[in-house]
């Protein structure tokens, strides 16, 4: 199994030394979807230590997915910038989260809101195909966001959208907060194509709050024969040439007892 983590590709090296074997960055600091080319060239200097394949955050909170004031035109050309950029520096995988984007507006109507989603979903899923990229629906608490909160639910956007390029995410964290059962990742395995992991208590990294067991929730996964990445998505981790370590090896132990 591929672990890596959640930071600034420009630490690919420290993430490199903790035994990870990728990074997953953010595409706001990261692609800039928002600037122009010319601008943004200068934020890729070239490959790093590991591999950067794949990004989360796919959409700022201000540039709405969902509500009255959704400028369709404007996502698109979005979305067109930040898949041809990830394409250029190698990225395969995009974490559609995005929870002020999609977050639904008090009084707005529900219906109209997933439509909304599945119509950006689809637009989205297109550029990723046209790229060899994949997009992930990200379930994102109730704490987080109003819309899209567990794995189950992301499946029902997987299945309106119906694209090859569109699949699912699952994040041990959210997933554990809303208290999901394992027969809905069970059912979720053969669409999931990324995996988020961070401890339930204080969401820190991995085995540190040393409250968690990720074992049945990697069963799952291994059942369903999982090829894709786990990254390890916590707070306040940054530590990553003592504790990185510590972390990758929990999760290697983890896995392999699953």
């Amino acid at each position: 199994m591929r672990f890596g983590i959640c930071t600034r590709a420009s630490r690919a090296g420290e993430v490199r030394s903790a035994g990870a074997d990728f990074v997953e960055e953010n595409i706001q600091t990261f692609l800039r979807g928002l600037v122009e080319d010319a601008e943004w060239q200068g934020t890729w200097t070239g490959p790093g230590a590991l591999p950067v394949s794949a990004a989360n955050s796919l959409v700022p909170g201000d540039l709405k997915i969902a509500g009255p004031a959704v400028d369709f035109e404007r996502l698109q050309k979005y979305i067109a910038n930040v898949t041809a950029r990830a394409q250029r520096v190698g990225i395969r995988t995009l974490v559609f989260g995005s929870g002020g984007a999609r977050n639904v507006p008090e009084g707005f109507d529900r219906n109209k809101a997933q439509e909304q989603i599945v119509a950006f979903c689809r637009m989205a899923a297109d550029a990723c195909a046209r790229t060899g990229i994949t997009l992930v629906a990200e379930p994102l608490n109730r704490q987080e966001c109003n819309i899209i909160n567990t794995v189950g639910e992301a499946m029902t956007y997987v299945r309106q959208v119906n694209h090859k390029s569109f699949q699912c995410l699952a994040d041990s964290y959210h997933f554990w907060v809303e208290n999901e059962n394992l027969s809905e990742l069970e059912a979720a395995a053969p669409w999931i194509r990324h995996v988020h992991v961070a401890d339930l208590d204080g969401r820190v990294a991995p085995g540190e709050s040393g409250k968690s067991d990720y074992r049945p929730f990697f069963r799952v996964l291994k059942k369903a024969k999982y090829a894709g990445a786990i990254s390890v998505e916590a707070l306040d981790f940054n530590d990553f040439e003592t504790v990185g370590k510590r972390v990758i090896a929990f999760l290697h132990r983890q896995w392999d007892e699953a």
